[in-house]
């Protein structure tokens, strides 16, 4: 009674609980990339053997138009390797979580390009629209627009869908699951989720503790658990046991019951948070789990 009577309180005070603006949240703002030289708060720190080359880290615009969209946004984008290589890497693309902007993101994606040796990945970010200094608003077709602009970029540069690698960490999970399952630019070969929640009903009803309809509270339509069900690409898995924002009961090991896929591989780590993955599995263990997983 007292939670329900809370939820309601929430519902008619000024949107406390709003996941529309709580999930596309572009968090802290910036006024310019720094990605190596970024200061301020990060997921964590690498040791200087993780140090990229300053000509490997390349940050740009592209125009991203989505589906029944009069005009294209600009958006800034990251890769992170050697461009003259597109055309015969294999390439992560990465979509960062449900805050922040590049810079706040650019350990993981430095440690994705050394996974097996140093600079062994083309690496490929996004700040979706809106976040760090991307322009527009944030929209559900925006963010697959967002992520399929850097693939149809990737594609004009050499790469081929059996060389692309689609890795989704929180949010980021929903386009890459969507894009994995419904290919626009480019079909991915494999798929990677980090801490992915299953739909905005999983997120509703985590926050709420009751058992009410998505709709009460978002426009976001948002199934990652249907979703998968389309993704015959091979897929990895990782979420932690100790996940405080998203219950991996109710999202992760749901997306990974309902994949329908030839190979799939799920790790569930000890300890690990919503966003301390990697830290908490430890940096080789999560490097060596990806490497086998990418090269099998």
């Amino acid at each position: 009674m007292q939670r329900t009577l809370l939820f309601l309180m929430l519902l008619a005070s000024s949107g406390c609980f709003n996941l529309d603006a709580d999930l596309l949240n572009p968090g802290d703002k910036i006024t310019s990339y720094y990605m190596a030289d970024y200061t301020g708060a990060v997921d964590f720190h690498l040791d200087s053997s993780y140090t990229l080359p300053k000509n490997f880290v390349n940050v740009f615009t592209l125009q991203s138009q989505g589906i029944g969209e009069a005009s294209p946004t600009t958006i800034y984008v990251a890769y992170l390797g050697d461009t003259t290589r597109i055309g015969t890497d294999s390439v992560i693309v990465y979509c960062h979580g449900y805050d922040h902007h590049m810079d706040f993101y650019y350990p993981r994606v430095q440690l994705l390009a050394n996974v097996g040796s140093k600079n062994r990945y083309g690496v490929m970010m996004m700040d979706y629209r809106s976040f760090g200094l991307s322009h527009g608003t944030p929209t559900e077709e925006g963010l697959y627009a967002d992520v399929d602009a850097t693939v149809n970029w990737l594609k004009s540069k050499g790469l081929t869908g059996d060389r692309l690698i689609l890795y989704g960490m929180s949010l980021g999970g929903a386009p890459a699951t969507y894009l994995a399952a419904n290919p626009r630019a480019l079909p991915a070969q494999k798929l990677i989720l980090e801490s992915p929640f299953a739909s905005t009903g999983s997120i509703t009803g985590d926050a709420t503790g009751l058992n009410i309809p998505a709709s009460a509270v978002t426009t976001l339509k948002f199934d990652n658990a249907q979703e998968i069900k389309s993704v015959m690409q091979p897929f990895f898995w990782t979420s932690g046991l100790n996940d405080s924002f998203l219950n991996i009961n109710t999202n992760g090991d749901v997306i990974f019951q309902n994949y329908q896929g030839a190979y799939g591989e799920a790790h569930r780590i000890p300890g690990a948070d919503h966003s301390t993955v990697p830290q908490t599995w430890g940096f080789k263990n999560y490097s060596d789990s990806l490497l086998k997983f990418i090269t099998r």
